[in-house]
Protein backbone atom coordinates (compact mmCIF):
# COMPACT_ATOMS: atom_id res chain seq x y z
CA UNK A 1 0.00 0.00 0.00
CA UNK A 2 1.53 3.36 -0.98
CA UNK A 3 2.15 5.83 1.83
CA UNK A 4 -0.12 8.66 0.75
CA UNK A 5 -1.85 11.51 2.52
CA UNK A 6 -5.18 9.71 2.30
CA UNK A 7 -3.80 6.53 3.81
CA UNK A 8 -2.14 8.41 6.64
CA UNK A 9 -5.21 10.42 7.60
CA UNK A 10 -8.09 7.86 7.07
CA UNK A 11 2.82 4.28 12.14
CA UNK A 12 5.92 -8.07 23.40
CA UNK A 13 3.67 -8.42 26.69
CA UNK A 14 3.16 -12.06 27.79
CA UNK A 15 -0.44 -12.16 26.58
CA UNK A 16 -3.19 -9.90 25.41
CA UNK A 17 -4.85 -8.95 28.67
CA UNK A 18 -6.54 -5.85 30.06
CA UNK A 19 -3.73 -3.41 30.68
CA UNK A 20 -2.35 -2.68 34.12
CA UNK A 21 1.00 -1.27 35.18
CA UNK A 22 3.17 -4.20 36.22
CA UNK A 23 6.47 -2.60 37.21
CA UNK A 24 7.10 -3.12 40.93
CA UNK A 25 8.42 0.03 42.66
CA UNK A 26 11.62 -0.33 44.67
CA UNK A 27 10.10 2.14 47.13
CA UNK A 28 7.03 4.37 47.07
CA UNK A 29 8.37 6.36 44.12
CA UNK A 30 11.09 4.57 42.18
CA UNK A 31 10.70 1.89 39.52
CA UNK A 32 13.79 -0.23 38.90
CA UNK A 33 14.56 -1.53 35.42
CA UNK A 34 17.44 -4.00 35.19
CA UNK A 35 18.87 -4.53 31.71
CA UNK A 36 20.35 -8.04 31.59
CA UNK A 37 20.57 -11.25 29.60
CA UNK A 38 17.50 -13.49 29.56
CA UNK A 39 15.61 -16.10 27.56
CA UNK A 40 12.37 -16.12 25.60
CA UNK A 41 10.42 -19.07 24.13
CA UNK A 42 9.94 -17.69 20.62
CA UNK A 43 9.68 -21.11 18.92
CA UNK A 44 7.69 -23.84 20.64
CA UNK A 45 9.77 -26.67 19.15
CA UNK A 46 13.18 -25.17 19.93
CA UNK A 47 15.23 -24.19 22.96
CA UNK A 48 14.46 -20.73 24.38
CA UNK A 49 16.01 -17.82 22.51
CA UNK A 50 18.83 -15.92 24.25
CA UNK A 51 17.68 -12.29 24.50
CA UNK A 52 18.26 -9.07 26.42
CA UNK A 53 15.46 -8.07 28.75
CA UNK A 54 14.27 -5.52 31.30
CA UNK A 55 13.49 -7.26 34.60
CA UNK A 56 13.60 -10.59 32.79
CA UNK A 57 10.72 -9.86 30.39
CA UNK A 58 10.34 -8.89 26.74
CA UNK A 59 8.76 -6.41 26.36
CA UNK A 60 9.92 -4.92 29.61
CA UNK A 61 7.39 -4.04 32.33
CA UNK A 62 4.49 -1.94 31.21
CA UNK A 63 4.92 1.44 32.90
CA UNK A 64 1.59 3.14 33.51
CA UNK A 65 0.95 6.50 35.11
CA UNK A 66 -1.78 9.05 35.56
CA UNK A 67 -1.30 12.45 34.00
CA UNK A 68 0.56 14.64 36.48
CA UNK A 69 2.40 11.72 38.07
CA UNK A 70 6.15 11.99 38.47
CA UNK A 71 8.06 9.25 36.65
CA UNK A 72 11.07 8.03 38.57
CA UNK A 73 12.96 5.11 37.02
CA UNK A 74 16.35 3.75 37.99
CA UNK A 75 18.12 1.93 35.13
CA UNK A 76 20.60 -0.69 36.36
CA UNK A 77 22.97 -1.93 33.67
CA UNK A 78 23.78 -5.62 34.08
CA UNK A 79 24.87 -5.95 30.46
CA UNK A 80 28.46 -6.27 29.30
CA UNK A 81 28.15 -3.08 27.22
CA UNK A 82 27.00 0.52 27.87
CA UNK A 83 23.35 1.42 27.48
CA UNK A 84 20.73 4.12 28.23
CA UNK A 85 16.96 4.64 28.20
CA UNK A 86 15.17 6.97 25.84
CA UNK A 87 11.48 7.76 26.34
CA UNK A 88 10.29 7.63 22.76
CA UNK A 89 7.92 10.44 21.80
CA UNK A 90 7.76 12.14 25.19
CA UNK A 91 8.10 15.93 25.43
CA UNK A 92 10.14 15.89 28.62
CA UNK A 93 13.18 17.70 30.03
CA UNK A 94 16.14 17.40 27.67
CA UNK A 95 18.45 16.03 30.36
CA UNK A 96 16.12 13.01 30.75
CA UNK A 97 15.77 12.23 27.02
CA UNK A 98 18.29 9.40 27.29
CA UNK A 99 20.30 9.92 24.10
CA UNK A 100 23.81 8.84 25.07
CA UNK A 101 26.44 11.17 23.67
CA UNK A 102 23.99 14.06 23.34
CA UNK A 103 21.95 14.45 26.54
CA UNK A 104 23.80 12.12 28.93
CA UNK A 105 26.82 9.86 29.25
CA UNK A 106 26.31 6.16 28.48
CA UNK A 107 25.44 4.04 31.51
CA UNK A 108 28.42 1.70 31.79
CA UNK A 109 28.22 -1.98 32.83
CA UNK A 110 27.60 -2.22 36.57
CA UNK A 111 26.42 1.41 36.79
CA UNK A 112 22.95 2.90 37.20
CA UNK A 113 21.20 6.11 36.17
CA UNK A 114 18.03 7.66 37.53
CA UNK A 115 15.49 9.21 35.17
CA UNK A 116 13.04 11.60 36.75
CA UNK A 117 10.44 13.68 34.94
CA UNK A 118 6.75 14.56 34.84
CA UNK A 119 5.18 13.92 31.43
CA UNK A 120 3.13 16.92 30.26
CA UNK A 121 0.98 14.83 27.92
CA UNK A 122 -1.18 11.75 28.24
CA UNK A 123 -0.72 9.06 25.59
CA UNK A 124 1.05 5.92 24.45
CA UNK A 125 4.87 5.91 24.44
CA UNK A 126 7.66 3.39 24.71
CA UNK A 127 11.19 3.08 26.07
CA UNK A 128 14.35 1.52 24.64
CA UNK A 129 18.15 2.03 24.58
CA UNK A 130 19.78 4.87 22.68
CA UNK A 131 23.54 4.40 22.69
CA UNK A 132 25.79 4.62 19.63
CA UNK A 133 26.49 2.21 17.92
CA UNK A 134 24.72 -0.45 20.00
CA UNK A 135 21.07 0.61 19.68
CA UNK A 136 20.21 -1.81 16.82
CA UNK A 137 21.60 -4.82 18.69
CA UNK A 138 20.17 -3.98 22.10
CA UNK A 139 16.69 -3.21 20.77
CA UNK A 140 16.87 -6.10 18.28
CA UNK A 141 17.63 -8.50 21.13
CA UNK A 142 14.61 -7.41 23.17
CA UNK A 143 15.32 -4.22 25.15
CA UNK A 144 12.08 -2.27 24.83
CA UNK A 145 8.84 -1.72 26.70
CA UNK A 146 5.63 0.32 26.60
CA UNK A 147 4.62 3.32 28.70
CA UNK A 148 1.13 4.76 29.08
CA UNK A 149 0.11 8.08 30.60
CA UNK A 150 -3.64 7.80 31.12
CA UNK A 151 -6.07 10.56 30.32
CA UNK A 152 -7.89 12.23 33.19
CA UNK A 153 -11.14 10.67 31.93
CA UNK A 154 -10.41 7.55 29.88
CA UNK A 155 -13.25 6.28 27.68
CA UNK A 156 -15.26 3.29 28.90
CA UNK A 157 -14.29 0.05 27.14
CA UNK A 158 -14.64 -3.67 27.77
CA UNK A 159 -10.94 -4.36 27.18
CA UNK A 160 -7.82 -2.22 26.86
CA UNK A 161 -5.27 -4.26 24.88
CA UNK A 162 -1.64 -3.72 23.91
CA UNK A 163 0.10 -5.06 20.80
CA UNK A 164 3.86 -4.63 20.81
CA UNK A 165 4.96 -5.85 17.39
CA UNK A 166 8.52 -7.05 16.80
CA UNK A 167 10.33 -9.19 14.28
CA UNK A 168 13.21 -11.55 15.00
CA UNK A 169 16.05 -12.70 12.75
CA UNK A 170 16.54 -16.28 13.96
CA UNK A 171 18.78 -19.16 12.91
CA UNK A 172 17.76 -22.83 12.64
CA UNK A 173 18.10 -23.24 16.42
CA UNK A 174 15.84 -20.25 17.17
CA UNK A 175 18.76 -18.09 18.27
CA UNK A 176 19.15 -14.46 17.21
CA UNK A 177 21.49 -14.19 14.23
CA UNK A 178 24.55 -12.29 15.42
CA UNK A 179 25.12 -10.16 12.33
CA UNK A 180 24.04 -6.76 13.65
CA UNK A 181 25.65 -4.12 11.47
CA UNK A 182 25.74 -6.37 8.40
CA UNK A 183 26.61 -4.27 5.37
CA UNK A 184 23.65 -5.57 3.36
CA UNK A 185 21.19 -4.52 6.09
CA UNK A 186 22.84 -1.15 6.68
CA UNK A 187 22.91 -0.24 2.99
CA UNK A 188 19.50 -1.59 2.02
CA UNK A 189 16.17 -2.12 3.77
CA UNK A 190 17.60 -2.73 7.26
CA UNK A 191 17.41 -5.71 9.59
CA UNK A 192 14.07 -7.44 8.99
CA UNK A 193 13.45 -10.68 10.86
CA UNK A 194 11.43 -13.57 9.48
CA UNK A 195 9.63 -14.29 12.78
CA UNK A 196 6.97 -11.69 13.58
CA UNK A 197 5.71 -11.63 17.16
CA UNK A 198 2.98 -9.87 19.08
CA UNK A 199 3.93 -9.36 22.72
CA UNK A 200 6.81 -11.80 22.16
CA UNK A 201 4.51 -14.62 21.12
CA UNK A 202 4.36 -16.08 17.60
CA UNK A 203 1.44 -14.97 15.44
CA UNK A 204 -1.41 -15.44 14.95
CA UNK A 205 -2.94 -15.03 18.38
CA UNK A 206 -6.61 -14.99 19.32
CA UNK A 207 -8.85 -13.42 21.95
CA UNK A 208 -12.49 -14.08 22.86
CA UNK A 209 -14.97 -11.49 24.15
CA UNK A 210 -18.72 -11.00 24.34
CA UNK A 211 -20.47 -10.13 21.07
CA UNK A 212 -20.38 -6.39 20.48
CA UNK A 213 -17.65 -5.80 23.08
CA UNK A 214 -15.84 -2.46 22.76
CA UNK A 215 -12.07 -2.77 22.45
CA UNK A 216 -9.37 -0.17 22.87
CA UNK A 217 -6.28 -1.37 21.04
CA UNK A 218 -2.85 0.22 21.41
CA UNK A 219 -0.15 -0.68 18.88
CA UNK A 220 3.59 -0.11 19.29
CA UNK A 221 6.08 -0.94 16.53
CA UNK A 222 9.33 -2.14 18.17
CA UNK A 223 10.96 -3.40 14.96
CA UNK A 224 14.41 -2.32 13.79
CA UNK A 225 13.43 -1.46 10.22
CA UNK A 226 10.23 -3.08 8.93
CA UNK A 227 7.54 -0.79 7.50
CA UNK A 228 4.18 -2.48 8.08
CA UNK A 229 0.69 -2.10 6.71
CA UNK A 230 -1.92 -3.61 9.05
CA UNK A 231 -5.48 -4.18 7.85
CA UNK A 232 -8.58 -4.66 10.01
CA UNK A 233 -10.91 -7.34 8.61
CA UNK A 234 -14.50 -7.56 9.82
CA UNK A 235 -13.96 -4.50 12.03
CA UNK A 236 -14.56 -0.77 11.71
CA UNK A 237 -11.63 0.76 13.58
CA UNK A 238 -11.41 4.41 14.52
CA UNK A 239 -8.03 6.01 15.16
CA UNK A 240 -8.06 7.97 18.43
CA UNK A 241 -4.39 8.99 18.69
CA UNK A 242 -1.18 8.78 16.67
CA UNK A 243 2.29 8.80 18.23
CA UNK A 244 0.69 9.43 21.62
CA UNK A 245 -1.23 12.60 20.67
CA UNK A 246 -5.06 12.54 20.41
CA UNK A 247 -6.77 13.44 17.15
CA UNK A 248 -10.35 13.70 15.98
CA UNK A 249 -11.49 10.07 15.69
CA UNK A 250 -11.45 8.86 12.07
CA UNK A 251 -11.63 5.63 10.13
CA UNK A 252 -8.44 4.85 8.18
CA UNK A 253 -8.74 4.49 4.43
CA UNK A 254 -9.42 0.87 3.47
CA UNK A 255 -9.32 0.15 7.21
CA UNK A 256 -5.54 -0.13 6.97
CA UNK A 257 -2.70 1.77 8.66
CA UNK A 258 0.94 2.16 7.58
CA UNK A 259 3.25 1.78 10.58
CA UNK A 260 6.90 2.82 10.49
CA UNK A 261 9.44 1.76 13.13
CA UNK A 262 8.71 3.40 16.48
CA UNK A 263 5.18 4.51 15.56
CA UNK A 264 2.19 4.14 17.89
CA UNK A 265 -1.51 3.99 17.13
CA UNK A 266 -4.42 4.09 19.56
CA UNK A 267 -7.58 2.53 18.08
CA UNK A 268 -11.11 1.68 19.18
CA UNK A 269 -13.76 -0.60 17.67
CA UNK A 270 -16.74 -2.80 18.50
CA UNK A 271 -16.59 -6.54 17.87
CA UNK A 272 -19.14 -8.33 15.66
CA UNK A 273 -22.46 -9.44 17.13
CA UNK A 274 -22.64 -12.87 15.47
CA UNK A 275 -20.46 -15.87 16.35
CA UNK A 276 -19.80 -16.70 12.71
CA UNK A 277 -18.50 -13.23 11.82
CA UNK A 278 -14.71 -13.15 11.40
CA UNK A 279 -12.66 -10.26 12.76
CA UNK A 280 -8.91 -9.99 12.64
CA UNK A 281 -5.78 -7.91 12.16
CA UNK A 282 -3.57 -8.87 9.22
CA UNK A 283 -0.01 -7.79 8.40
CA UNK A 284 0.09 -7.17 4.66
CA UNK A 285 3.12 -8.75 3.03
CA UNK A 286 5.68 -6.78 1.04
CA UNK A 287 6.93 -9.45 -1.32
CA UNK A 288 5.83 -12.13 1.16
CA UNK A 289 2.49 -13.70 2.17
CA UNK A 290 0.11 -11.79 4.41
CA UNK A 291 0.36 -12.79 8.08
CA UNK A 292 -2.64 -12.87 10.45
CA UNK A 293 -1.62 -11.17 13.71
CA UNK A 294 -4.69 -11.35 15.92
CA UNK A 295 -8.09 -12.97 15.55
CA UNK A 296 -11.11 -11.90 17.59
CA UNK A 297 -13.82 -14.41 18.49
CA UNK A 298 -17.12 -13.65 20.18
CA UNK A 299 -19.07 -15.89 22.52
CA UNK A 300 -21.88 -15.60 25.02
CA UNK A 301 -24.49 -12.93 25.59
CA UNK A 302 -24.19 -9.80 23.49
CA UNK A 303 -23.01 -6.65 25.17
CA UNK A 304 -25.61 -3.93 25.62
CA UNK A 305 -25.57 -1.28 22.92
CA UNK A 306 -23.08 1.53 23.47
CA UNK A 307 -23.01 5.18 22.35
CA UNK A 308 -21.02 5.98 19.25
CA UNK A 309 -17.25 6.02 19.67
CA UNK A 310 -16.05 9.57 20.24
CA UNK A 311 -12.72 11.37 20.19
CA UNK A 312 -10.33 11.65 23.10
CA UNK A 313 -9.84 15.06 24.67
CA UNK A 314 -7.41 17.02 22.54
CA UNK A 315 -4.09 18.09 24.03
CA UNK A 316 -4.50 21.73 25.16
CA UNK A 317 -0.72 22.18 25.41
CA UNK A 318 -0.19 21.86 21.64
CA UNK A 319 -0.64 25.00 19.53
CA UNK A 320 -3.87 25.28 17.51
CA UNK A 321 -1.97 27.29 14.87
CA UNK A 322 1.62 27.23 13.62
CA UNK A 323 2.54 30.38 11.72
CA UNK A 324 4.33 28.83 8.76
CA UNK A 325 5.05 32.20 7.16
CA UNK A 326 7.20 33.14 10.17
CA UNK A 327 8.88 29.76 10.59
CA UNK A 328 12.55 28.86 10.38
CA UNK A 329 12.73 26.73 7.25
CA UNK A 330 15.34 23.97 7.13
CA UNK A 331 15.75 21.30 4.47
CA UNK A 332 17.40 18.05 5.56
CA UNK A 333 18.69 16.05 2.61
CA UNK A 334 18.90 12.29 3.16
CA UNK A 335 21.42 10.57 0.90
CA UNK A 336 23.54 7.44 0.61
CA UNK A 337 22.86 3.73 0.86
CA UNK A 338 22.41 1.32 -1.99
CA UNK A 339 20.50 2.61 -4.99
CA UNK A 340 18.09 -0.33 -4.83
CA UNK A 341 17.50 -3.54 -2.88
CA UNK A 342 19.28 -5.50 -5.61
CA UNK A 343 22.25 -3.18 -6.15
CA UNK A 344 25.68 -4.77 -5.54
CA UNK A 345 27.43 -3.97 -2.27
CA UNK A 346 30.57 -1.82 -2.40
CA UNK A 347 33.85 -3.61 -1.65
CA UNK A 348 35.42 -1.15 0.81
CA UNK A 349 32.56 0.80 2.36
CA UNK A 350 33.07 2.53 5.70
CA UNK A 351 30.21 1.11 7.83
CA UNK A 352 30.00 4.34 9.84
CA UNK A 353 29.51 6.54 6.76
CA UNK A 354 26.99 4.79 4.57
CA UNK A 355 24.30 7.49 4.81
CA UNK A 356 24.35 11.29 5.23
CA UNK A 357 22.15 14.12 6.43
CA UNK A 358 23.02 17.35 4.60
CA UNK A 359 26.30 15.75 3.57
CA UNK A 360 27.40 14.68 7.07
CA UNK A 361 27.55 11.15 8.49
CA UNK A 362 27.26 11.28 12.27
CA UNK A 363 29.18 9.06 14.67
CA UNK A 364 27.11 9.36 17.81
CA UNK A 365 26.06 12.99 17.33
CA UNK A 366 29.60 14.28 16.76
CA UNK A 367 28.53 16.65 13.96
CA UNK A 368 27.58 20.34 14.42
CA UNK A 369 23.86 21.05 14.98
CA UNK A 370 21.70 21.17 11.88
CA UNK A 371 20.25 24.44 13.19
CA UNK A 372 19.73 26.42 16.36
CA UNK A 373 16.61 28.42 17.25
CA UNK A 374 15.29 30.37 20.19
CA UNK A 375 12.55 28.85 22.28
CA UNK A 376 9.11 29.51 20.81
CA UNK A 377 10.29 29.67 17.21
CA UNK A 378 8.08 27.92 14.63
CA UNK A 379 10.14 25.51 12.52
CA UNK A 380 9.40 23.94 9.14
CA UNK A 381 11.52 20.91 8.26
CA UNK A 382 11.76 19.49 4.78
CA UNK A 383 12.91 15.86 4.73
CA UNK A 384 14.27 15.41 1.19
CA UNK A 385 14.82 11.72 0.56
CA UNK A 386 17.30 11.21 -2.29
CA UNK A 387 17.71 7.51 -1.57
CA UNK A 388 16.14 4.36 -2.98
CA UNK A 389 14.45 3.44 0.31
CA UNK A 390 11.63 4.80 2.46
CA UNK A 391 12.90 6.56 5.59
CA UNK A 392 11.17 6.93 8.96
CA UNK A 393 12.47 10.25 10.31
CA UNK A 394 12.01 11.03 14.00
CA UNK A 395 12.33 14.31 15.93
CA UNK A 396 12.90 14.12 19.70
CA UNK A 397 11.16 16.28 22.28
CA UNK A 398 8.48 17.78 20.02
CA UNK A 399 5.17 16.96 18.32
CA UNK A 400 4.90 17.87 14.63
CA UNK A 401 2.23 18.58 12.07
CA UNK A 402 2.65 16.80 8.75
CA UNK A 403 2.15 19.41 6.02
CA UNK A 404 0.11 18.77 2.90
CA UNK A 405 2.08 17.99 -0.24
CA UNK A 406 -0.04 20.21 -2.48
CA UNK A 407 -1.09 23.18 -0.36
CA UNK A 408 -0.18 25.14 2.78
CA UNK A 409 -2.37 23.19 5.22
CA UNK A 410 -1.53 20.35 7.59
CA UNK A 411 -2.95 16.99 8.50
CA UNK A 412 -5.39 16.83 11.45
CA UNK A 413 -3.07 14.87 13.72
CA UNK A 414 0.37 15.12 15.34
CA UNK A 415 3.43 12.94 14.72
CA UNK A 416 6.92 12.52 16.15
CA UNK A 417 8.00 10.39 13.19
CA UNK A 418 7.17 10.63 9.49
CA UNK A 419 7.57 8.14 6.65
CA UNK A 420 9.36 9.74 3.70
CA UNK A 421 8.98 7.68 0.50
CA UNK A 422 12.00 7.03 -1.67
CA UNK A 423 12.97 9.94 -3.93
CA UNK A 424 10.29 12.13 -2.36
CA UNK A 425 10.09 14.93 0.19
CA UNK A 426 7.86 15.42 3.22
CA UNK A 427 7.48 18.59 5.26
CA UNK A 428 6.60 18.96 8.93
CA UNK A 429 6.11 21.95 11.22
CA UNK A 430 6.34 22.42 14.98
CA UNK A 431 6.94 25.03 17.65
CA UNK A 432 10.44 24.63 19.12
CA UNK A 433 9.20 25.09 22.69
CA UNK A 434 11.40 22.56 24.52
CA UNK A 435 14.93 23.86 25.26
CA UNK A 436 17.96 21.62 24.84
CA UNK A 437 19.82 19.48 22.32
CA UNK A 438 17.40 17.25 20.43
CA UNK A 439 18.09 14.36 18.10
CA UNK A 440 16.79 14.13 14.53
CA UNK A 441 17.34 10.63 13.18
CA UNK A 442 16.21 7.78 11.02
CA UNK A 443 14.40 5.02 12.90
CA UNK A 444 15.68 2.31 10.58
CA UNK A 445 18.30 1.63 13.23
CA UNK A 446 21.05 0.23 11.02
CA UNK A 447 20.96 3.49 9.05
CA UNK A 448 20.83 5.57 12.22
CA UNK A 449 24.21 4.22 13.38
CA UNK A 450 25.77 4.40 9.91
CA UNK A 451 25.19 8.11 9.38
CA UNK A 452 21.51 9.12 9.69
CA UNK A 453 21.60 10.84 13.08
CA UNK A 454 21.91 14.56 13.78
CA UNK A 455 20.64 17.13 16.23
CA UNK A 456 19.31 20.66 16.63
CA UNK A 457 19.33 23.09 19.52
CA UNK A 458 16.60 25.12 21.19
CA UNK A 459 18.02 27.91 23.35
Amino acid sequence: MPVTRRVLIGSSLASLVPLAGNAAPADDRTIVLEAAKGTLPLETDQAPTQVLAYNGSVPGPLLRFKKGDEVKVRLINKLDQPTSLTWHGMRIDNAMDGVAGLTQKPVQPGESFEYRFTPPDSGLYWYHPHVYPLTPEQQGRGLYGALIVDEANPPVVDADLMLVIADWKLDAKAQIVNDFGALADALRAGRIGQRVSVNSKPVPQSETFAPGARIRLRIVSAVNARVMVISFLGLRPLILAIDGQPCEAFEPVRRSIPIGPGARFDMMFDLPLADDQEASLVLRGDGEPDQPLLAFKVHGDARAALPMIGSLEQNPLLPPVIHLEASRKVDIVIDGGAKSKDAPLPANADPTKLWTLNGFASKGFDTPPLFSVKRGTPVTLGFVNKTGFVQQMHVHGHAMRLLHDLDDGWEPYWRDGVLVPENRAKHVAFIADNPGKWAIECLMLERQVSGLAAWFEVT
